[in-house]
């Protein structure tokens, strides 16, 4: 069992959690996952660790709520626990001392960015962060990423922080200024990945993105989460999940992400039925 050590609502549907799991916490990396079952009768998800404390041994989680196992899992308080938590998983990202590099972050996606953000500046590049979302109060860990950053651009659709607009327009903004960029990485929905992977195309940028595909036991046996990059079958969670974006079929991945729409919908509502409400709301 995983203890929940601390929990906060930082964003409408959108939870902060620190959990006790030493083992996890001591060999985590950044671009790393976990798989989680909240309790015995539950599915299994991936959810990538946000941070990580050795001294203290908690791996932190931030997520949406997106469907029924995400709704019970916001539903835990301090004290509760996980029924069981597989990790860490997947391949770490790359960090070296690359220059400049252009990290670009969306909506939960930015919690997956920030460990990579914080390592690569340790690492001694420059560290230019693009964050983005519908609304302010959607654009989550701003002063965190500030922190291990040279320069912090908050893009939003309505305006309402920043500049009024979409993260491709703040990559755009950063190139065309005359900052030669290194590497750059994007993290968040996939239609964004996929109009940054081509911004960054027109831009001449190399860029590495997070694949979030379906997933059920994340060591490769499954075969669930397969995604087709370079016109070749890849596993997400062994292969991945980064990827470089210039190489992912886009149009096939988010098709998959769209196959269970309707039953998941139908698992969501009758949940929300038993439960009385959407109290994550």
């Amino acid at each position: 069992m995983f203890k929940v050590v601390s929990k906060q609502k930082i964003a409408p549907k959108e939870f902060d959690m620190w959990i006790e799991a030493d083992r996890i916490a001591k060999h985590a990396k950044p671009g790393q996952f976990v798989v989680l079952r909240v309790d015995t009768l539950g599915e299994r998800i991936p959810l990538t660790i946000a941070d990580y404390d050795i001294e203290k041994g908690l791996i932190r989680l931030i997520f949406q709520v997106v469907g029924k196992t995400t709704a019970e899992m916001s539903l835990l308080e301090v004290g509760d626990s996980i029924k069981d938590i597989s990790g860490p998983l997947g391949t770490p990202s790359e960090v070296g001392n690359f220059g400049t590099v252009l990290m670009v972050g969306g909506g939960v996606g930015i919690a997956a960015l920030y460990p990579i953000i914080k390592e690569l500046k340790l690492a001694g590049n420059k560290v230019i962060t693009i964050l983005g979302g519908r609304t302010s109060e959607l654009v989550i860990m701003k002063e965190e990423c500030a922190k291990y950053s040279d320069e912090l651009i908050i893009t939003t659709d309505d305006g309402s922080y920043g500049m009024k607009g979409v993260v491709t327009a703040a990559m755009k903004m950063v190139v065309e200024r005359g900052e030669k960029i290194d590497r750059c990485w994007c993290i968040g929905p996939a239609i964004m990945m996929k109009f940054a992977t081509k911004a960054a195309a027109e831009l001449g940028l190399p860029i590495a993105v997070s694949l979030n595909p379906l997933m059920v036991d994340g060591t490769g046996m499954c075969g669930c989460c397969r995604v087709t990059v370079d016109d070749n079958i890849h596993f997400a969670c062994v292969d991945g999940p980064e990827f470089d974006g210039h190489k992912v079929n886009w149009d096939e991945f988010m098709g998959r992400l769209r196959q269970y729409k309707d039953e998941e919908k139908i698992s969501m509502d009758k949940y929300e039925a038993e439960v009385g409400g959407a109290s994550w709301q």
